[in-house]
């Protein structure tokens, strides 16, 4: 009797397992092949080869780049190299990305940068928070821009107990960010249990240096996110759920969610539209090849444009597409008055006008 009942237990559990692999296959969209949609004049940015993973634009046209992620599971085309947080000025007829220099007495050589997000205060001075990942831990960095100088001055580094797993950030005040937790265990086999299980264990952290809570649960996978031009709303990507949150943003900074918008594709980092307010979202096609990385047939890349994002019917279209021959495994897409900026997890960076 007692043999039958571990026989039927373990029939049960590896059943489970079974139909939970199989539903991630569709969440990654395993057998999907991207649709080709380009830009009517795109070429590669010079200097960029290991990546650009984020990207966030100023109201000058001056844009970081963050660059050189090494994160578990992902390709790496230069591991022993640290990251870097680029520069590019959209505001030349060729623009051209700079590496910033970083002040002494900051890691730079543990320095593994992931979402970025900058802060302009009311004397004009522009900080960037750059989500980090010294010796595979997370941390939020604080520096100052020089603009003259092209360089980045370490303030400070934030930590904390609910910090942990960070993928993006969003800053909306001198020292108050949201930031997205991508998953809720930070041990590797943890990490695929939770993935295979689709646990939903994850969530938006509201930071300030009186309180640190959580803001918003409930996700597959938390990614990208950021701010709409209003400051009423917060775009939150879940990536394996393959959609945008729109989530109402609080007096106390608590968030509520207000729609869910579904993309059929795995949404990474999101940014808006200066000029129209409307939502860019890089993404990835087919998670699969992301994650067993082939260089003969390698990830495609997705951007996706999502206009008049709190009416009942959100216009959603696709304004690039590339099966990887161009670039691999795109993650941001972010707009400054008629140019684009595509970047990738791991690969190259694209410049389009459209």
């Amino acid at each position: 009797m007692g043999k039958l009942v571990v026989l039927t237990l373990l029939g049960a559990g590896l059943a489970l397992i079974g139909e939970r692999l199989v539903a991630l296959r569709q969440r990654a969209n395993a057998s999907r092949e991207v649709e080709p949609v380009e830009p009517r004049d795109c070429h590669l940015i010079e200097g960029l080869e290991n990546g650009s993973e984020d990207i966030d634009i100023l109201p000058s046209g001056l844009a970081f780049i963050s660059s050189g992620l090494k994160y578990p599971g992902m390709p790496n085309f230069a591991p022993d190299e640290p990251g870097q947080i680029f520069l590019i000025d959209l505001n030349e007829p060729n623009p051209r990305v700079q590496a910033l220099n970083i002040s002494d007495g900051f890691d730079k050589a543990s320095f593994n940068p992931h979402g970025i997000s900058t802060f302009i205060d009311e004397d004009h001075t522009v900080y960037l928070y750059v989500v980090n990942h010294p010796h595979m831990k997370s941390t939020v960095e604080k520096f100052k821009f020089e603009e003259k100088q092209r360089s980045l001055v370490h303030l400070k580094t934030i930590k904390h107990e609910l910090l942990k797993s960070l993928n993006d950030i969003v800053v909306l005040g001198p020292e108050q960010f949201y930031a997205m937790r991508d998953h809720y265990f930070t041990n590797f086999f943890l990490v695929l249990l939770e993935i295979i299980m689709d646990l939903r264990w994850t969530y938006v952290v509201f930071y300030s240096p009186g309180e640190v809570k959580v803001a918003a649960k409930g996700f597959s996978s938390a990614n990208g996110i950021t701010v709409s031009l209003d400051k009423k709303y917060i775009y939150a990507a879940d990536v394996t759920a393959q959609n945008i949150h729109v989530l109402k943003k609080h007096e106390n900074w608590d968030l509520t969610q207000v729609k869910v918008i579904h993309l059929g594709t795995l949404v990474d980092n999101l940014t808006v539209d200066p000029d129209t307010g409307d939502i860019w979202a890089g993404c990835h096609p087919n998670g699969m090849k992301l994650l067993i990385y082939n260089p003969e047939d390698p990830p495609g890349s997705e951007v996706l444009r999502i206009r008049n994002v709190l009416s009942e019917k959100p216009k959603i279209s696709t304004e690039y597409g590339n099966n990887g021959s161009v670039i691999q495994g795109s993650s941001v897409a972010s707009v400054y008055h008629g140019k684009l900026l595509i970047g990738t997890v791991f690969h190259k960076a694209l410049y389009c006008l459209f």
